[in-house]
């Protein structure tokens, strides 16, 4: 049986809609939910079980208490443990030799406490593997905190990752803990990396570096222990060749490359996840569906899926709503837009093109010094888009760093 544990709220804030307290147990400092204790104020005494803030505490209770405060972590972690290892990719659906390479990766970086570069393209469920590698990893039973880099203002993005102290700006009344903070001694999940200013990417080496961050405002550092987890759907390296990420930054990141597969190459998927979604969906709906049209299903496995796993999920959706129950159908009109952006005709160049194109983007990239945009890089010099120029780099296998200036 685990025994509540006093200790004293010194700070509260938000985090992923939950109103949450750091709580001073005497010796050590833990983040407590206060779900079941909504009236709870800074400065109270709270009685905490596994986690939750359950009843305030007189403050004559006797402290000696606190020492239960790591038997209940030690508790906590052996109830983990004992969790069925099936249910790690719970939320992943597939049986396909592309998603089995990416799961058993997943297996062997999870117990580590490496930093885990995910990549992929938008819609693949890049979360989904971090959340996997979290729930498998010494951390399992403290804070996973995700933060999308791209959703967030350049300029309140380093508050929300290191926090501020009160009067560090306008607007800053009270003491604000970051997210770095909320995660310690958990994981932090870094989305959209790649969309990260220049400013932030160079405090976010250093504390990948010295595991401490500043709050805005501070001038004492504050020791944090957090997994990194980042994710991005854009290249990095190109975006690295044209200085806009740090190229030691993305050393720092890249400990353990995971690169998850678009849905086209995991055709065999697809009716697994159809199987997935029609009954999750369904059952929101009140709609019970036996079988799926024949002809829609081989629409939907033809269909080349530019906005993967997430793009299925919203068609199934939308079928589970326009459907009667028993057969579900999709309307092929939804897919003749996508379709034929996905699969315009290219034009196939012989093989002595293609060399002669390739020589002439190495040039052009050998003068501007591996700069592909701008008024100097590449691109223009050959005088089309700079997203066409990076599509035939990659199409070509051009390695652009060889270009770039020392």
């Amino acid at each position: 049986m685990c025994l509540p544990i006093r200790g004293k709220i010194i700070e509260l804030h938000e985090s992923a809609g939950m109103r949450m307290a750091e709580v001073d147990f005497g010796d050590v400092t833990r983040q407590t939910s206060l779900q079941y204790l909504p009236e709870a104020e800074a400065g109270d005494f709270v009685m905490v079980h596994v986690g939750i803030a359950i009843s305030k505490a007189d403050e004559a209770e006797d402290a000696r208490i606190y020492k239960y405060l790591d038997q209940l972590h030690e508790e906590n972690l052996a109830l983990k443990e004992e969790i069925d290892h099936a249910l790690m990719f719970e939320d992943i659906v597939g049986s396909s030799e592309a998603l089995s390479k990416i799961l058993h990766q997943v297996a062997k970086v999870a117990p580590s406490d490496s930093t885990v570069l995910i990549l992929g393209e938008t819609g693949t469920g890049k979360e989904l593997i971090a959340r996997a590698i979290h729930k498998r990893s010494k951390r399992a039973d403290r804070a996973f905190i995700g933060v999308n880099c791209a959703a967030i203002p350049p300029s309140l993005i380093a508050s929300e990752l290191f926090g501020h102290e009160k009067g560090a700006f306008t607007g800053a009344t009270q003491r604000r803990m970051g997210r770095f903070e909320a995660a310690n001694g958990g994981t932090i999940f870094l989305d959209e990396i790649g969309d990260l200013p220049p400013e932030i990417q160079i405090v976010l080496l250093r504390v990948l570096q010295e595991r401490e961050i500043e709050r805005i405002g501070g001038n004492k550092p504050i020791p944090v222990d957090v997994r990194v987890l980042a994710a991005t759907h854009r290249d990095l390296n190109t975006l690295v060749a044209e200085g806009q990420f740090r190229e030691d930054l993305l050393y720092r990141l890249s400990v353990v490359p995971i690169e998850v597969p678009p849905l086209r190459e995991r055709v065999a998927d697809i009716p697994l996840l159809l199987e997935y979604f029609i009954d999750r969906f369904g059952k929101r709906a009140g709609k019970k569906f036996r079988t799926i049209d024949k002809k829609s299903l081989k629409v939907l496995q033809a269909y080349g899926w530019p906005g993967n796993v997430r793009e299925l999920q919203n068609v199934i959706e939308r079928a589970v709503i326009l459907n009667d129950p028993d057969t579900l159908s999709v309307d092929e009109t939804w897919f003749k837009r996508k379709t034929l952006q996905v699969a315009a005709p290219k034009l196939p160049l012989s093989g002595a093109l293609l060399r002669q194109e390739k020589e002439m983007i190495e040039t052009a990239l050998r003068e501007a010094g591996g700069m592909v945009g701008g008024p100097t890089g590449a691109a223009a010099r050959l005088g089309i888009p700079r997203e066409t120029l990076n599509s035939k780099i990659k199409k070509l296998e051009i390695k652009r760093y060889l270009f770039k200036k020392s």
